[in-house]
């Protein structure tokens, strides 16, 4: 969020009520943020409802929590108690202020395993990292050479098989007094593409999540141009936590930045939320995306059929690793496996660490489409 002391002091209700959506766990960017302010500028504003269609139009409210939304301005700029937050969001809040729940409860949960632990509920933990051998040395090495490739608009000077240089070359007749030199060529660069890792931290994935971190240090330190966030029952960026080159001290930042450990799941609305900021956005832009999760989603999963199609759509390659797959017996026949197969480029094993790195090394490589395997192995 910007900071209070460089902002006039009429901007502080407009940026009290942004931060006060981020607290009830909506994804509101500091762009977003800015960009509400600039938005009431424009605007005048003549009245309340022109606050109010920029707030909607800036801070992307996503259409299952607009009530909720409406019910934070009513409060908020009018003063009116009497406005309730229904649905999900009511439950969040009882969940975020939950903090003595009893051990047999705690102990129940522990002994539970998979889709078992999935859930819509928001429930706030941390997290802390013992320290392992690090087993993703030869990783981190190989990454940046082996991620795909894409060719750049910046060009470079070569020696053969490249374009003509026609200003360089005539510089160089020019100095020589009219001599023909040797042709000085040059040709466009080639760069790795993105890479963006968005890991689920929900309570089904707590056994995988500490190597799920492990692999997406490895993977910032590896690759200059890769993003990191998780994802529960809110989105988080760790990338700037996870550049710290010694991978405790990254793990315990990261640790320190995720709220939503070990809680519930909402993975339709939190990559929608993902898409709605435009700097996150434009991570996915041309990237190789895998997404680490067990996509158990609860409930209607036509948020995460939108939110999947609208992220293929942005990436060079999009893939989901799930730890469900490890299981001989596996088959994508969840109503949103099935919705999302079909716009997967991959579906794989993402139950080990080796079988996860081997498969970030081989996205350069071409493989059928995750449906073509799949309608195979079934």
């Amino acid at each position: 969020m910007p900071r209070d002391r460089s902002l006039p002091p009429a901007s502080a209700p407009f940026l009290g009520f942004a931060r006060l959506l981020r607290q009830y766990g909506f994804a509101i960017a500091p762009e977003q943020a800015s960009g509400f302010m600039q938005a009431i500028t424009l605007l005048g504003p003549r009245s309340m409802a022109d606050i109010r269609e920029a707030a909607l139009a800036t801070l992307a409210p996503p259409p299952d929590r607009r009530d909720e939304f409406e019910a934070h301005f009513q409060r908020y700029f009018y003063g009116n108690t009497s406005a309730v937050v229904e649905g999900d969001a009511d439950d969040e809040t009882r969940i975020k202020d939950d903090g003595g729940a009893d051990d047999e409860r705690i102990e129940a949960e522990q002994q539970q395993e998979g889709g078992e632990l999935s859930s819509a509920l928001e429930q706030l933990s941390t997290r802390a990292f013992q320290r392992d051998d690090d087993r993703l040395t030869a990783f981190r090495r190989q990454l940046s050479s082996a991620l795909p490739a894409r060719r750049s608009f910046r060009m470079v000077r070569t020696h053969s098989r490249g374009k003509l240089d026609l200003r360089r070359s005539l510089r160089e007749i020019v100095s020589a007094d009219g001599d023909v030199p040797s042709p000085l060529l040059r040709r466009r660069q080639t760069v790795p593409r993105k890479l963006l890792i968005l890991i689920d931290v929900s309570g089904s994935m707590k056994l995988h999540t500490a190597d799920y971190l492990k692999l997406a240090h490895a993977a910032v330190q590896g690759a200059d141009r890769a993003e990191i966030f998780t994802f529960g029952t809110r989105l988080t960026r760790i990338t700037t936590a996870l550049r710290v080159r010694d991978r405790d001290q990254a793990l315990a930042r990261a640790a320190a930045q995720v709220d939503d450990w070990d809680g519930g799941t909402r993975m339709g609305p939190t990559l929608l939320a993902f898409l709605s900021v435009p700097r996150f956005s434009s991570f996915a832009r041309g990237a190789a995306v895998v997404i680490l999760s067990d996509a158990l989603e609860r409930g209607d999963h036509a948020e995460l059929e939108t939110a999947i199609r609208r992220l293929s759509a942005r990436a060079f390659r999009l893939s989901l690793a799930t730890p469900l797959a490890g299981d001989p017996r596996f088959r994508p026949e969840t109503a949103a496996l099935g919705a999302i197969l079909p716009v997967l480029d991959d579906l794989v094993d993402g139950s080990s660490l080796a079988g996860l790195t081997d498969f970030i090394l081989s996205l350069a490589r071409p493989a059928p489409v995750a449906a073509a395997i799949w309608k195979r192995v079934s």
